[in-house]
């Protein structure tokens, strides 16, 4: 898929320079931009993960907590086969099945919270790269910034043909008898 939009790119900016007189006379700027890379090594990105590690590191260790108590009461269980009343052993399993209802909710609560935490940052961090990428690109007098994953990210005015595209397209309309 990277490579078919890649290449509808390429294919683009093909008939950019090569398709109008008025583009081809003057030189166009163009860039690529690699937002995964942008996204792994931007230094907000790495605040981002902090922000989220430090928001979610006090449930992750309750979590640690519960199974280590899960454990232990499955070690005592176990180990106390021989030993243990009727009584005692069924109130350590009944424990066990309590402590792991909600073990698998707190796991489950976390990884949906984590899930959708994760998401709104990565939607901010995205957001963030989108706009300070077009500003580069305006500061910079690109015409054209093309991303591997997301297409064109940013076209000027200069290059952009979607007018004379519309007067064809009203043209053979027209032509074809559609202004009745």
């Amino acid at each position: 898929m990277k490579a078919y939009r890649l290449g509808l790119c390429l294919a683009l900016l093909a008939v950019l320079l090569f398709g109008t007189s008025s583009v081809w006379a003057q030189s166009i700027k163009v860039g690529v931009v690699n937002f995964a890379r942008l996204l792994e090594e931007a230094p907000q990105s790495q605040a981002s993960q902090r922000v989220l590690t430090e928001e979610f590191s006090p449930r992750e260790r309750d979590i640690r907590g519960q199974e280590q108590q899960l454990k232990q009461i499955e070690e005592r269980l176990s180990q106390g086969e021989g030993f243990m009343g009727e009584e005692e052993r069924q109130q350590l399993e009944r424990d066990a099945r309590d402590l792991q209802r909600e073990l698998n909710r707190s796991k489950s609560e976390f990884n949906e919270d984590l899930s959708l935490r994760r998401n709104e940052e990565l939607g901010k961090l995205q957001r963030m790269l989108i706009g300070e990428v077009q500003g580069y690109a305006r500061d910079q007098n690109y015409d054209i910034l093309i991303s591997e994953a997301a297409g064109v990210v940013y076209a000027s005015t200069a290059v952009d043909i979607t007018d004379s595209i519309l007067e064809v397209l009203k043209s053979r309309y027209a032509a074809q008898g559609g202004g009745n």
